[in-house]
């Protein structure tokens, strides 16, 4: 069976990825990264910074922006497409558990901060409940195979 849930995370990935997002932790860095963005050390008024080292051009800021909002706007409507709790959101809390070792740590936190989702959230929704102790005892039962 397919996961819905990693397809939308990889598609999104792939998009970053494709995004013109600079990185520099070093002047070198910074002098390279500028360079190919066609722009001199100067120029730092034609760029801005995204935290961790992270920048963008002014000009793509945006459109930057634009991107993480529909990234969010995907994420949440793939949950309320999910009826039932057994498809995405199933899928979403499986992989998340895995992805932050569930089975060593016994704790939800990074599995949620993750997903974006807090714990009243998940009990106020009785999918995301479902979905959540569906996608625990399968983890617990296989994680080794993880």
């Amino acid at each position: 069976m397919k996961n819905l849930y990693e397809e939308l995370k990889n598609k999104h990935q792939q998009e970053m990825n494709a995004f013109p997002i600079g990185a520099c932790f070093s002047q070198k860095q910074f002098e390279e990264m500028m360079q190919k963005w066609g722009l001199t050390v100067h120029d730092t008024d034609k760029i801005c910074s995204i935290g961790g080292g992270y920048y963008v051009r002014k000009s793509d800021y945006k459109e930057f922006i634009a991107m993480g909002k529909r990234f969010e706007k995907e994420r949440k409507d793939a949950i309320v497409a999910d009826k039932t709790g057994d498809g995405y959101i199933y899928q979403m809390f499986l992989y998340e558990l895995a992805n932050h070792e569930y089975c060593i740590t016994y704790d939800y936190e990074d599995t949620f901060d993750a997903l974006g989702l807090t714990v009243d959230e998940i009990n106020a929704d009785k999918r995301l409940l479902h979905g959540l102790k569906k996608a625990t005892r399968e983890y617990l039962k296989h994680c080794e195979d993880y």
